[in-house]
């Protein structure tokens, strides 16, 4: 039984220190700079949308008011079969030539659209987005000026959790995505990233491949075959999109479990992934696949201490529980004091290893997650639908 806590162990601390660290080694040993120069490619900004009336107004506000030559760049938004006001907000914007729309009556679900999408798209560079956040107006600048180094064929902006006036928290999932977007930078300085920032992330046109028919994660399977045709896939933190950060429990929650679910979904869609044909192999193991293992591993680090009788193990066990008493506490709102930042810490690991045994559930009863949106006007979010086992 030692063995099974100590390898559990191990497997814990590579995935969330180990990992980190060799990264932070290699970015250093390593540093892979890009030699990129000021420049405006032509850019084709797609969006796809569906009854995204509470916050469309706002978005191609944002999208037209960006820092580019407007001469050298197209809107184009896809409405999968919308039924609330989405439409006629976008037939008032389709007057402004940068602004073409492609409605579809029926839905087809965001990957279907991304394709009809880059179909019509004219310009050199993709830029895609979502329609909640709002992008810094320098931002798109950024990111396709990074394209003039040959060897780059995905830029990723940054997504910042919090309000631009008063920075970024540091709280809940605001913490973890700190962390997760350090880890991408490091990456992105001595290789590449795997995946890109769903909010704002640009793609070389002639690099594109048609996404698979109810993709989740189409940001983490458009960049990975870009590096595997050769090309780096960087993280440009100077190119920022905003989000809310707190959007409830539940949101929270919903969303982990699909982006989870999504790395359930690229091994079968992608099973070239773990093969040699993946430059990044490593990368994706480390980053990606060892988190959907994590739950069980920390299952087995919990049992096994209490199957030993030697006091290091009783500790080991002891120290465990103290962790997930601090998490539930912050669940119940209840932490204060100088623990309620650690509570906050271990409520958000609590969550997020949760949704990693939802998103292994959904996987194993064959769960289809579908693309759907739950925007009510003041409070944009995205969710979950669970629609059903495929056959």
């Amino acid at each position: 039984m030692k063995w099974v806590f100590w390898s559990s162990a191990a497997i814990v601390a590579y995935t969330y220190c180990g990992y980190p660290a060799w990264l932070w080694l290699r970015s250093r040993l390593r540093q892979i700079p890009v030699t990129a120069e000021a420049s405006t490619p032509s850019i084709s900004v797609v969006i796809v949308v569906r009854n995204e009336a509470g916050v469309l107004e706002r978005k191609l506000k944002n999208l037209l008011d960006l820092d580019y030559p407007h001469e050298l760049s197209e809107i184009i938004v896809v409405s999968d079969g919308s039924s609330d006001a989405t439409n006629q907000i976008l037939n008032y914007h389709s007057a402004d030539c940068r602004v073409r729309i492609v409605f579809k009556p029926e839905s087809r679900g965001k990957a279907a659209c991304l394709n009809d999408a880059i179909a019509t798209a004219r310009g050199e560079i993709i830029v895609f987005t979502d329609a909640r956040q709002q992008i810094e107006a320098g931002a798109v600048r950024l990111l396709a000026g990074k394209f003039s180094d040959p060897k780059v064929g995905c830029g990723s902006g940054e997504l910042m959790l919090g309000d631009p006036s008063g920075g970024e928290t540091a709280r809940g999932m605001g913490l973890y995505w700190r962390i997760e977007k350090k880890v991408r930078e490091m990456e992105s300085a001595s290789g590449s990233v795997v995946g890109a920032t769903g909010a704002l992330y640009a793609v070389r046109r002639t690099l594109l491949v048609p996404v698979p028919a109810d993709t989740i994660l189409d940001d983490v399977y458009v960049p990975m075959h870009v590096a595997r045709q050769g090309f780096r896939v960087i993280f440009v933190p100077e190119a920022r999109a905003w989000d809310v950060a707190d959007q409830g429990a539940e949101q929270e929650f919903s969303r982990k479990v699909r982006t989870l679910s999504g790395n359930y979904q690229l091994l079968q869609l992608a099973p070239w992934l773990l093969t040699a044909q993946n430059p990044l192999r490593f990368e994706f193991a480390s980053h990606k696949l060892l988190r959907l293992v994590a739950p069980f591993v920390l299952l087995a680090a919990f049992i096994s201490p209490i199957l030993l009788q030697q006091l290091f193990y009783r500790i080991a066990l002891a120290l465990q529980v103290a962790f997930y008493a601090l998490g539930m506490l912050a669940l119940l709102n209840l932490a204060r004091g100088p623990l309620a930042r650690m509570a906050d810490a271990s409520r958000t690991f609590i969550v997020l290893n949760t949704a990693a045994a939802v998103a292994f559930l959904n996987f194993v009863l064959r769960r289809k997650i579908a693309w759907s949106s739950s925007r009510p006007a003041e409070n944009a979010r995205a969710s979950v639908q669970v629609v059903g086992s495929v056959d």
